[in-house]
């Protein structure tokens, strides 16, 4: 078979264009793994749940979802960084994986910046301080002060639910006790979802949940939101208070990031298809309006811009953890 010279040059002219690559016209050519370190149910699991669909759509190959637990995310963490650079195996990261771990955890069998690429931020989210309603009748609780002033005159009586070590579910409510200087029980679970079931079941009295995963319950009146932990109100809960406001804690923030990150290794062309597609289909209306009313502000940010984020944000809960005295060995 012969090629003509205007066929030849339109070759060329393609593999001129900056990240083009044989990789990119071949990747996928089977099904993608997106590994999720927490149980299923919590916000990392369900965005990934929102994405996965969307991104099987575009590249013509299934994207799934594989929960793999434990360790406040360092399981399902380590397992991405040990495998291969070749664009099937990606991590659902969180706050807590490479924001908070580093600083909590005496030894980290992963490198949360070394070991991965960074894809993109799919999405901040708020925790919400939370409370099994009937939980919350019964001890006369209605709102934040009224927990504080529990907690001081009952000790240790109250347990508080989290997904993990070192998760920003767990470092939320640990800076909560800090600044009010009330003890708590610490109880973490294999991700979000297990610990809501205990909640809502009133085996456990108080969460700070990440947003999505409990705005149905509080929705349904199952739990009661006292304080979300952002900055600023959430906009999908604009009559909850911040905890800075709420329990008069100028300056308390200790909100949840999650996104996709590959091996170390990892093309950047592939790396730059997922950030671009990923990026198309978080700001398809009827994914944001739904990420939105759960409280998650998506975002679709560049590789470069993530990666500053996780540099910050290891900073950041640097300062927090030693604030806080947790520590997990």
């Amino acid at each position: 078979m012969t090629i003509d010279r205007r066929t030849l040059l339109a070759i060329a002219a393609l593999a001129a264009v900056p990240g083009w690559s044989h990789a990119q016209t071949t990747w996928p050519t089977k099904p993608v793994r997106i590994v999720v370190p927490f149980a299923p149910g919590g916000t990392t699991d369900i965005l990934a749940r929102v994405l996965a669909p969307e991104l099987s759509k575009v590249f013509g190959q299934s994207f799934v979802v594989d929960n793999r637990a434990g360790a406040g995310g360092n399981i399902g963490a380590e397992a991405v960084a040990k495998s291969a650079g070749d664009g099937y195996t990606l991590l659902m990261g969180t706050v807590g994986t490479h924001g908070i771990n580093q600083s909590l955890y005496a030894r980290l069998p992963y490198d949360p910046q070394r070991d991965f690429a960074p894809i993109t931020l799919v999405a901040g989210v708020p925790n919400v301080m939370v409370m099994n309603t009937r939980r919350a009748q019964a001890l006369g609780i209605r709102n934040v002060a009224d927990f504080v002033k529990y907690a001081k005159a009952n000790p240790g009586k109250l347990n508080m639910a989290s997904s993990g070590n070192g998760t920003s579910i767990h470092l939320a409510g640990e800076l909560f006790k800090s600044r009010t200087g009330i003890f708590m029980t610490h109880i973490p679970y294999r991700g979000s979802g297990p610990a809501m079931a205990d909640m809502l079941a009133g085996a456990m009295d108080v969460m700070f949940d990440n947003l999505p995963s409990a705005m149905p319950h509080i929705q349904s009146g199952a739990l009661t939101a006292f304080a979300v932990t952002s900055a600023v109100r959430s906009t999908a809960l604009p009559d909850v208070p911040t905890v800075a406001e709420a329990a008069q804690l100028p300056g308390f923030e200790a909100s949840s990031w999650f996104g996709l990150l590959a091996p170390a290794g990892t093309p950047n062309d592939i790396v730059t298809r997922i950030q671009q597609e990923s990026a198309k289909a978080l700001g398809l209306p009827n994914v944001k309006e739904r990420l939105l009313a759960q409280g998650a502000i998506p975002s679709g940010n560049t590789p470069q811009a993530f990666a500053k984020l996780i540099e910050d944000e290891t900073r950041k809960w640097a300062a927090v953890v030693k604030a806080s005295g947790a520590r997990v060995d």
